[in-house]
């Protein structure tokens, strides 16, 4: 089902029942699974996976060069996309920016209007992210996060499962797993409605909120405060939260400012 004023390059692989729409253009060797949709003058550039199920809005463009002033044009990467996603209207995604490098995007995401994932981005399942956020290059986000429209993210850093991350919000540094973030590089406590819609039970929010206290409104630095809770035993989410900031980043973990003047 390929309208017939899309433009379909010889070396792509489509499966059966992908529907192409009018003006759309894949260009180069895509591999597009069953049930894949590809709306009116959206572009797959290059190397390109579609998984399963994915849809492809109007005017989004796939595989696009990085926005990377050490990019060679020569340079063969791609972008893998995996099953049941929904790629909104004028979202950008780019490809990888070394040699055999991917752009990777998971299971289960939706991903709204003009959003745009920069080269090398890694996003897990099950996300959500908001019209126009911005992820630069390498930046990594877990599964079940949901982002607000218009926030924005520095290169090389990382976003924990289960966040919420408010919109118009800029992030220069990690934000842990489970958490709710805000402003600039500020975490303002759990993603507290996420984890009980997320099936995550009392005892094990009740851990996470010691562990939250522990780690970020102790009055501790974060290497005393893991220092500190090394020496207690936790489960299942809160040792994924400390094993989260024990390995930060080089540009580090966002920081708690609490109370209702507590600023950036």
């Amino acid at each position: 089902m390929i309208h017939p004023t899309a433009i379909v390059h010889a070396a792509a692989r489509l499966a059966e029942d992908v529907e192409v729409g009018p003006y759309a253009v894949i260009d180069g060797p895509a591999e597009i699974g069953p049930g894949c949709r590809i709306e009116a003058h959206a572009q797959l550039a290059g190397r390109v996976v579609l998984g399963a199920g994915t849809v492809v809005g109007r005017g989004a463009v796939i595989g696009g060069e990085p926005q990377d002033t050490g990019y060679d044009p020569a340079t063969e990467s791609s972008v893998v996309i995996g099953e049941k996603n929904i790629i909104r209207e004028h979202v950008t995604i780019h490809r990888g920016s070394k040699p055999g490098s991917v752009t990777r995007v998971g299971d289960g995401n939706f991903i709204m209007v003009g959003a745009h994932l920069g080269h090398d981005v890694e996003l897990g399942d099950g996300n959500i992210l908001a019209n126009a956020c911005l992820l630069a290059g390498h930046v990594r986000v877990g599964s079940r996060t949901f982002i607000g429209g218009g926030a924005v993210f520095h290169q090389f850093i990382r976003i924990g499962d289960s966040c919420v991350v408010q919109g118009n919000g800029s992030f220069g540094k990690d934000i842990p797993h489970f958490c709710a973030a805000m402003r600039t590089n500020r975490v303002t406590g759990l993603n507290v409605v996420g984890l009980r819609r997320q099936g995550f039970t009392a005892a094990e929010r009740a851990e996470l909120k010691e562990m939250f206290r522990l780690l970020f409104c102790s009055g501790r630095n974060l290497t005393q405060a893991v220092s500190l809770a090394r020496g207690r035993e936790w489960s299942g989410p809160a040792l994924r939260m400390l094993e989260f900031v024990e390995h930060p980043g080089k540009r580090g973990v966002c920081a708690w400012r609490g109370g209702p003047g507590g600023e950036d």
